[in-house]
């Protein structure tokens, strides 16, 4: 069996350590162009070779989305860039786009990855792009898992199969949105989305007679408005059928989330991971863990049927957790140094988020003091950093939370 993969989502360089510290084998970032995560801070050239850097030291690949889907003037500097990538050690490039395709087989060594956005939903153009140098198939996510192995079968164990495990779904096919730039001119295909699939619409009647009236909401039910708006996907709970299909990298969407989005995903799968290949029983709850960051309801999407795509009622999100603080430097002499997130008091109990032994640990918060020594009874003063007094073991870069209520 080749090495099973958790690929996080890396939107900026406090993404990266996070990503790197809780587990990932690999992250996927974007430069400042040619990607569709726009909004996200992404990385310029000189960024980009010290993420390269940071991810070999630590032994992670980093691959960089190249994954609009380009016009004519979309190529200007674009074949700079692509051997850029290539000489500052970039482990592989996404592309969706078969001219950008073309131009990283012909003038570079990367290795060609071949996005979400490219819509493989079957072996014979599995078997075209490998042939036009795809030593990766991101796989579309409207397949199941008996096609993914079709798949996988037809190209065999060579080419990697990569799909979706967690996050965030697009409700048109494998991405390819317009409605973006209809509303607001965002193109969604290079990057710009401004999520219309999660805004409440209006059926507008041009027939109006009587007492009916000339408009009226779309729902599901009596409480939602959201006919676009998708669960998020979370296949935690069936690492096994994804590996029996075929698939060895498993990808967490959210360059846009944050660290501790980041964290308790990678944390989670990676953990997961571990159980099944070591046949053990489940070492906590997958779900309830994923569910103490921000999440929509969680779906399974097409892997398993079509019966279980409810859309939902509510474009917010939820957690059951909130991110209290990161661990600057490794707990010592009964204290640990912490950069406060949000608002915490003496006598709150406090939970550990670590890759480390201490990983879902609880402590109550008895004493706590600022940089100058001074003990403090409310820490509302967002990013201070101050010395949390606990015999707890932490390491650097470890989470503290709060269960929310």
């Amino acid at each position: 069996m080749k090495k099973l993969e958790v690929l996080a989502p890396v939107g900026d360089y406090e993404r990266l350590v996070t990503a790197i510290h809780f587990g990932a084998d690999a992250v996927y970032f974007a430069g400042k162009k040619f990607g569709l995560r726009a909004f996200a801070a992404n990385f310029d050239e000189e960024e980009i070779k010290k993420v390269v850097e940071y991810c070999h030291i630590n032994r992670v690949k980093a691959y960089v989305t190249v994954n609009i889907l380009a016009h004519n003037s979309d190529f200007i500097g674009l074949l700079d860039y692509l051997k850029y990538l290539d000489s500052v050690g970039v482990d592989g490039v996404i592309v969706s786009d078969l001219g950008i395709a073309n131009l990283v087989k012909e003038h570079t060594n990367l290795e060609l990855h071949v996005s979400t956005q490219a819509n493989v939903t079957n072996k014979e153009s599995a078997k075209m792009w490998v042939k036009l140098g795809a030593k990766r198939l991101v796989l579309a996510r409207e397949l199941s898992i008996s096609e993914i192995k079709e798949i996988h079968d037809a190209v065999g164990d060579d080419i990697d199969i990569e799909c979706f495990c967690h996050g965030a779904m697009c409700i048109s096919y494998s991405g390819r949105c317009l409605l973006s730039n209809y509303f607001v001119g965002r193109d969604s295909n290079k990057g710009a989305c401004a999520q219309p699939c999660r805004w409440g619409y209006t059926i507008h009647s041009e027939n109006q007679q009587n007492d009916v009236p000339g408009e009226f909401p779309i729902s599901e039910d009596e409480r939602g408005t959201y006919i676009l708006n998708s669960k998020d996907m979370c296949l935690v709970e069936h690492i096994k059928e994804l590996v029996d299909a075929g698939i060895t990298s498993f990808k967490i969407e959210g360059r846009m989330k944050t660290p501790y989005y980041v964290a308790t995903t990678v944390n989670a799968y990676k953990r997961a991971i571990a159980d099944m290949l070591n046949n053990r029983e489940p070492s906590f709850n997958y779900v309830e863990e994923l569910e103490k960051t921000s999440h929509r309801l969680f779906t399974t999407g097409f892997y398993f049927g079509a019966y279980d795509k409810t859309n939902l009622d509510s474009a917010t999100p939820v957690q059951s957790h909130d991110f209290i603080g990161i661990v600057l430097e490794d707990s010592k002499d009964g204290k640990v140094l912490i950069e406060m997130r949000n608002k915490f008091v003496k006598g709150d109990e406090l939970e550990i988020l670590s890759p480390g032994e201490s990983f879902n640990e609880k402590f109550i918060v008895d004493q706590v003091e600022d940089e100058d020594g001074q003990i403090l009874e409310v820490i509302n003063k967002v990013q201070s950093k101050v010395y949390i007094y606990t015999d707890k073991k932490l390491l650097k870069n470890d989470i503290l939370r709060r269960k929310v209520g």
